[in-house]
């Protein structure tokens, strides 16, 4: 195999959204194999795939390139869509489809961001399916528009490695790679939100509306992630927390809804509450309310699930509070000092699925309102704390 070619599938390899991309797809088109494919004139190379029905192919194999619809794809720069090969009258006699006894079908083309052909995001499965739709065709072009953006970063990323020679370099590559990230992810999630919310309304088998739900907390996570990366990038490359600070009495309703979220998402955790905010505040009350589900969640990961979460707001004395307490293992006096730092986990903790963000997020939060985030942890509760004078 060339070497380019390797150096291709690796590069596919890297990017952690494909996986996650290559399921959501399936499970809106119904297609049980979805792969990413490297095309040239002359070769077609398996980079990554998801497999539900064993076509046995790995990253790294290789197609005859004249036994793909793909080099049609290459040369005419246009997706090839087919809901059921067996009468659609331009596939139907071709042998491609029986060669691989498929009878729906997609392929779109990716291209890197200079404007050169990669390959192709293709899906496929021996039953018919419903593909030729608006939505259907939206999201699978936002998902290689996705992949393509991807190319380009990890391609920068590669060029840019040989000159970093110091931390601070590295954290500037960093935090311009998840800025790309965060906002070329945002359209396709875009899509997807509207794609689930369409079927969740229009479907009302219980076994789909499973799937819908489950989809849907997925897409919230994926919200809550990319905001956490543009807070993150607008604050360390000099642009600050965006905030719109005006005085506001509906700061209760939007904590209580906070709350309320999260206790949804995650119903084997308890979650009890002391929230009763009288009067005017002056602040950005949906950022608060970002603060208290950063809280929220670090409480729902590192708690005790056997010990209830207490949350409380109120003002005392011209003092605005929030706190998040929970139970379970006290946090060390030297982690304290590092929790509120970006990316920091402590060392053999499991993986949350998040990025390291939300405690450093809430502290800029926190600091934005001329205000100040603590934490406490005894063997009775961990309690993370914001207090600010919000006077208007």
């Amino acid at each position: 195999m060339q070497h380019a070619i390797q150096q291709d599938i690796a590069a596919i390899q890297a990017i952690e959204a494909v996986p996650y991309i290559m399921n959501i797809l399936s499970e809106a088109t119904g297609l049980r194999f979805i792969c990413v494919a490297r095309v040239t004139k002359d070769n077609w190379t398996m980079c990554s795939v998801l497999d539900k029905v064993n076509f046995n192919l790995e990253p790294g194999d290789e197609l005859e390139i004249q036994t793909t619809f793909c080099s049609q794809v290459r040369q005419s720069a246009k997706a090839i869509v087919i809901e059921e090969a067996s009468k659609d009258s331009a596939y139907k006699t071709s042998p491609i489809p029986t060669m691989y006894g498929f009878e729906s079908y997609f392929s779109y083309p990716i291209y890197k961001t200079d404007g050169t052909f990669f390959g192709t995001l293709c899906g496929l499965d021996p039953v018919p399916a419903s593909l030729k739709t608006a939505k259907i065709d939206n999201q699978i072009s936002a998902f290689a528009e996705l992949i393509s953006c991807e190319l380009e970063a990890n391609d920068q990323l590669s060029m840019t490695q040989s000159a970093l020679y110091d931390e601070q370099s590295a954290a500037k590559l960093r935090e311009q790679y998840i800025a790309i990230l965060g906002h070329d992810i945002r359209t396709p999630l875009s899509s997807l939100k509207m794609g689930v919310d369409f079927l969740t309304d229009t479907i009302s088998e219980a076994s789909a509306q499973k799937v819908l739900k489950r989809m849907n907390n997925s897409v919230h996570k994926m919200k809550r992630l990319i905001n956490d990366v543009m807070d993150f990038t607008h604050g360390k490359m000099g642009k600050g927390l965006v905030l719109d600070v005006r005085p506001t009495d509906s700061l209760q309703p939007v904590l209580l809804h906070a709350v309320n979220e999260l206790a949804t998402l995650h119903p084997e955790c308890t979650i009890n509450t002391n929230i009763h905010i009288k009067g005017t505040l002056f602040c950005d009350p949906e950022r608060i309310g970002q603060l208290l589900s950063n809280l929220l969640i670090n409480a729902i990961i590192h708690g005790d699930k056997e010990r209830p979460i207490d949350v409380f707001a109120g003002k005392n004395n011209g003092v605005f509070t929030l706190s998040v307490a929970n139970g379970g293992t006290p946090i060390p006096e030297e982690t304290k000092a590092k929790l509120f730092q970006p990316f920091w986990r402590k060392e053999g903790d499991a993986p949350s699925g998040g990025l390291g963000l939300g405690l450093f997020i809430a502290s800029q939060i926190a600091q934005a309102h001329q205000g100040k985030l603590s934490v406490t942890s005894t063997q009775q509760a961990t309690v993370f704390t914001f207090s600010a004078k919000l006077l208007s």
